[in-house]
């Protein structure tokens, strides 16, 4: 069972100035009382002068104790500023990280301090708010909606499907890995529950713009229509290569290029790192659409509208653009 903390009692005051009284390190004091040792450190340099052990004395470090118990806590800024509370909490409901709001603002309001707030003072803001229904909804529009960070051991890898034809990663041109050249693009499913329905991810390298592909099923036709009809409208500058794991969903790549003119590359087996961009997109996404999630039942507009949201998110890899901003530039 954790401990859990509760404020130094008269009694153990009275017992850390007879230990040192008598000679004893912290350490032995804080064995003796069931504390840790730094809590022991931080009560003799609060109530001491000039932090010195000599000077403690219980019935003085009670009553400063007790004084500032009683002082009135400073306000944070968030309790105070209702205009940026709002916008706070408002871009939290869009599922923006602390980080991205607080990059935004600085963007938004550069010469208005008021406006301006750290990310770890959203965060101590929010998991320092009381117990209850209300927390647990905030707390979920963070990334990572759990309370605590997750153990990651090895998990069961699906068994790769035999592509014919395919181009290995390693032939992909160097200006794709450079993300110097916009229009280079990765993709995946997002898989539901079970494996039984899947969301169909595309990726653009340089911009971090994302299109999500309503499928009905999961099967190779499907995903290739999907996919090409993402792409039908964007001009050939954007559209210029698209690299891929060796899901089976895949296995048409030959008549998706030809339909295309999308050169697909394939990634090494069980090497996700090579398609860090489209990872990190799924992560995101994980975040609208959790594990156990059933796609069937996913509307086109609840799709729709989770590619705007996440496209309308500043990232700090864009200097705290959007992907909506950065590439629609490259239309115009």
């Amino acid at each position: 069972m954790p401990y859990q903390y509760h404020r130094l009692s008269m009694n153990e005051r009275e017992e850390i100035s007879l230990g040192l009284a008598q000679g004893r390190s912290r350490l032995e004091i804080a064995n003796a009382l069931g504390r840790d040792p730094s809590t022991i450190s931080r009560e003799i340099r609060r109530s001491s002068y000039n932090s010195c052990a000599c000077y403690y004395r219980a019935a003085k470090a009670q009553k400063v104790a007790n004084r500032k118990a009683h002082l009135p806590r400073k306000k944070r800024k968030l309790d105070t500023n209702e205009r940026l509370r709002q916008f706070v909490f408002l871009h939290l409901d869009k599922r923006w990280t602390p980080e991205q709001i607080v990059k935004r603002l600085k963007k938004l309001y550069p010469m208005d301090t008021t406006m301006h707030i750290s990310h770890e003072s959203i965060y101590s803001y929010l998991y320092l708010w009381p117990r209850g229904e209300l927390r647990k909804v905030i707390l979920k529009c963070l990334r990572r909606g759990h309370k605590y960070r997750r153990k990651y051991g090895k998990g069961r890898r699906t068994r790769s499907c035999v592509i014919q034809d395919f181009i290995s990663i390693e032939e992909r041109p160097k200006e794709v890995a450079d993300r110097i050249i916009p229009g280079h693009w990765e993709g995946d499913l997002l898989m539901g529950h079970n494996n039984a329905s899947a969301l169909g991810v595309l990726v653009e390298r340089t911009t971090r713009m994302i299109f999500l592909a309503q499928l009905k099923t999961k099967d190779a036709s499907t995903v290739r229509i999907a996919f090409a009809r993402k792409f039908k409208h964007l001009p050939a500058g954007l559209k210029r290569s698209l690299t891929y794991d060796n899901g089976q969903e895949m296995v048409q790549h030959k008549l998706f290029t030809k339909n295309t003119r999308i050169q697909v590359y394939f990634a090494h087996p069980h090497s996700p790192w090579e398609r860090g961009t489209s990872e990190n997109t799924n992560d995101v996404l994980r975040q609208f659409f959790p594990k156990g999630i059933n796609f069937n039942k996913v509307s086109l507009r609840q799709i729709n509208m989770v590619q705007n949201l996440v496209n309308d998110r500043p990232r700090k890899v864009l200097d705290f653009s959007t992907p909506h901003e950065v590439f629609g530039n490259l239309l115009h």
